[in-house]
C-alpha cells in the first residue's frame, strides 16, 4: 500500500515540477528523497511520513510564487487526501512542509518531530557541496543577480521579509545561508555528511577569490 503511495506522489511530483527551476526541479526532490532514506536509516522514525515529507516539501516554493507560503501545503493537502492518507500523517507532513525552511536562519521553528528533522537535514545537504554551489548560482543566475560584487557584504542577521526580498550577489548567500547549515543539523547522519561538503565549499570559496583577485 505504502510503496503505491510513494509511486503515485512521485509521478505527481514530477508533473508539477516539470520545467521547474534547476535548482528547485524533480531532481533536487529526488536527491532530498534519497538521502532522507539514507539519513532515516539511523534514525526511529515513521518512514511514510519521512518520504511523503521529501517528495511533497518543494510542491510549490514560495519563492516561485509571489512569497505565498500557503499554495503548497493546499496543493499537498489536496493530494493526500485523494490518496486516502491518514488524517494525522496528513497533517504531520504538512508541518514538515511548513517548518523546513532556513528563512533567514534567525526563527524558531514552531515544530519539531525526528522526520522533520530527518527532511530538512536532507534538503539542507542539497544545499551544501558541488550541489549547492551549482544550484546556488543557477538561481542567481534565474534571478538576474551579480556573481559577486565586493562592496555588497553579506547580511547575516535578516528578517524572513529581509531574506525573502534579497536581490544581492550569489557569493553572499554562502554566507547568508549555505555555510550555516552545517551546524544547524539535526541528524548525527546529515551532521557526518555535512562536514564533507562544507570543506568542499570553503576550497571553492578560497579558489574563487584567488581568481577573482588574480593570486593564482
Amino acid at each position: 500500500m505504502n510503496s503505491q503511495i510513494i509511486q503515485n506522489t512521485i509521478l505527481f511530483v514530477q508533473e508539477k515540477l516539470e520545467g521547474a527551476e534547476g535548482g528547485h526541479d524533480w531532481f533536487h526532490i529526488e536527491r532530498v528523497w534519497r538521502n532522507s532514506k539514507l539519513i532515516a536509516q539511523s534514525e526511529n522514525v515513521n518512514m511514510l511520513i519521512v518520504e511523503l515529507g521529501a517528495l511533497l516539501h518543494d510542491i510549490a516554493d514560495s519563492k516561485f510564487n509571489d512569497g505565498d507560503e500557503t499554495i503548497g501545503p493546499k496543493i499537498a493537502t489536496e493530494f493526500m487526501e485523494s490518496q486516502g492518507i491518514d488524517s494525522a500523517d496528513l497533517d504531520h507532513v504538512i508541518a514538515i512542509i511548513e517548518n523546513i525552511s532556513f528563512k533567514g536562519g534567525n526563527q524558531a521553528q514552531k515544530f519539531t518531530s525526528p522526520e522533520l528533522n530527518v527532511v530538512q537535514d536532507a534538503d539542507r545537504l542539497d544545499a551544501l557541496g558541488a550541489i549547492g554551489i551549482a544550484r546556488a548560482f543557477n538561481y542567481g543566475g534565474f534571478k538576474n543577480r551579480e556573481i559577486y560584487n565586493p562592496s555588497i557584504a553579506p547580511k547575516l542577521n535578516m528578517s524572513i521579509a529581509e531574506y525573502k526580498a534579497s536581490t544581492d550577489p550569489s557569493i553572499n548567500h554562502f554566507y547568508e545561508k549555505l555555510l550555516l547549515l552545517k551546524d544547524r543539523m539535526n541528524t548525527k547522519t546529515g551532521q557526518q555528511l555535512a562536514q564533507e561538503r562544507q570543506k568542499f565549499m570553503e576550497l571553492y570559496l578560497k579558489q574563487f577569490y584567488g581568481e577573482w583577485n588574480g593570486d593564482i
